[in-house]
C-alpha cells in the first residue's frame, strides 16, 4: 500500500495483469465485483469483489472483435461495452450469472463511419447512452430498443474542445499492433443529475467542460462551459456530486486530479494522488466509485496500463493493475 505524501490518500493493488496489458475502463457491479476492459487484447475481464483478501484473481469473460473501451450499466447487471477499430457496442447480461459460466452477449450496434472511435460512455436516461468518440471528435447519442438488443446512434454534440490532435507530440497513439489514433479528443463522459450537466474531458484540449442537458429531450442546451484547463493527458473521471468535485485520471502523467464541478465553488483544484510519483499509479486510465456502503466519495477503483502507453521517467513498464484509491477527509471536504 502506498500513502500519498501530499494528501491523506492511499493506493492498494486489487488485481494484477500480465505484461503488455492496457486496462482501459472499469465498472463496479452492485455486489462489489468489478468489470474491466483490456484495450489492446480486446478483452472483458471480471474481478471478484475485493473484500478481505487482495489482490484477487481476474477471470476472462469475453474477447471481442475490436479494442474494448468504455463500459456502462444501463439497468441492474446489464452492461454495454464499446469497441474501437471495429467500432461497435456490445450488450452483456450478468443477471443470474455465476463465475465460470458463459455471459449472454450480443452485438447491438455498429458505428458509422468505420473510423469512429468509441471511448468513454455514460447513461444519460433510461435506454439512452452517450458515447465519446475520441477520433471523430463527437459525442454520440445511442438510443436502445425497449429490450436493449438493438440500438441507433446519432451525433449528440460536436465542439472544438472535442477534436483530436494529429500534431500533438504524443501522436499517433499506438493502441495495438494494428490500431493507432491521433491524440484523443473527447475522452470521458459523465452525467450529473444534481447539476443537470454532462461533463466531459478533451484530451487534446487538456480541458474539462460541461454542457447543460434538457431534462425533457435529453439534448444539449447551449454551448459547453469550461471547467478546468491545462491538465495534460486528461483521461476518464468520476463525479462526487455530494462534494461537487470530479476526480480525473491523467493517463501518461500518472496522477489523479480533483476539480470542482462548478467554477468558483467547492474545493480548489488539486492533485490528490501520484505527486510525487508512485509505482502504485502508473498509467491511470479510468476511475469509478466502489459500491459498498460508505464508498461513494471515499473509495474508488482505478485502471492502469503500467506505463504501456508511455513508460514513466524511470523507463520501467510495470504490470497493469486495478488499484483501490482511498481518499481521506481532507481530500473530499467542501470549501
Amino acid at each position: 500500500m502506498t500513502i500519498s505524501n501530499t494528501t491523506n490518500t492511499s493506493l492498494a493493488a486489487v488485481a494484477n495483469f500480465p505484461p503488455n496489458y492496457f486496462l482501459e475502463n472499469i465498472a463496479v457491479r452492485s455486489d462489489g465485483s468489478i468489470l474491466v476492459t483490456a484495450l489492446n487484447h480486446s478483452e472483458l475481464w471480471y474481478l471478484p469483489a475485493p473484500t478481505s483478501t487482495i489482490p484477487v484473481e481476474p477471470i476472462l469473460i469475453a474477447t471481442l472483435d475490436g479494442l474494448t473501451m468504455g463500459i456502462v450499466e444501463t439497468e441492474p447487471d446489464i452492461f454495454y461495452v464499446g469497441t474501437l477499430g471495429d467500432p461497435a457496442l456490445y450488450r452483456f447480461d450478468f443477471r443470474g450469472w455465476t463465475p465460470g459460466g458463459a455471459v449472454p452477449s450480443s452485438r447491438v450496434l455498429t458505428f458509422a463511419p468505420d473510423s469512429a472511435g468509441p471511448n468513454g460512455a455514460c447513461l444519460l436516461a433510461p435506454n439512452v447512452i452517450l458515447v465519446a468518440d475520441c477520433v471523430e471528435g463527437v459525442i454520440w447519442r445511442v438510443d436502445l430498443s425497449d429490450d436493449g438488443l438493438s440500438a441507433t446512434a446519432k451525433p449528440w454534440l460536436q465542439h472544438a474542445s472535442m477534436a483530436p490532435s494529429y500534431t500533438d507530440p504524443f501522436a499517433p497513439v499506438v493502441l495495438s499492433a494494428t490500431v493507432q489514433i491521433p491524440m484523443p479528443g473527447v475522452n470521458g463522459v459523465r452525467y450529473a443529475a444534481s447539476t443537470g450537466h454532462l461533463y466531459y474531458t478533451g484530451s487534446a484540449a487538456e480541458s474539462v467542460l460541461r454542457v447543460s442537458v434538457d431534462p425533457r429531450t435529453y439534448e444539449p442546451k447551449g454551448a459547453p462551459e469550461l471547467i478546468a484547463e491545462g491538465i495534460h493527458a486528461v483521461d476518464d473521471f468520476c463525479l462526487d456530486e455530494r462534494s461537487g468535485v470530479a476526480y480525473i485520471t491523467t493517463h501518461i502523467d500518472n496522477t489523479i486530479h480533483r476539480v470542482p464541478l462548478q467554477p468558483g465553488r467547492g474545493p480548489e483544484s488539486a492533485i490528490v494522488a501520484g505527486d510525487p510519483f508512485t509505482d502504485s499509479l502508473v498509467g491511470p486510465s479510468s476511475i469509478v466509485w466502489g459500491r459498498a456502503p460508505g464508498d461513494y466519495g471515499r473509495v474508488a477503483y482505478v485502471t492502469t496500463d503500467g506505463g504501456h502507453a508511455k513508460p514513466p521517467a524511470d523507463g520501467i513498464v510495470r504490470p497493469a493493475q486495478v488499484v483501490r484509491l482511498a481518499l481521506g477527509d481532507k481530500t473530499v471536504s467542501s470549501a
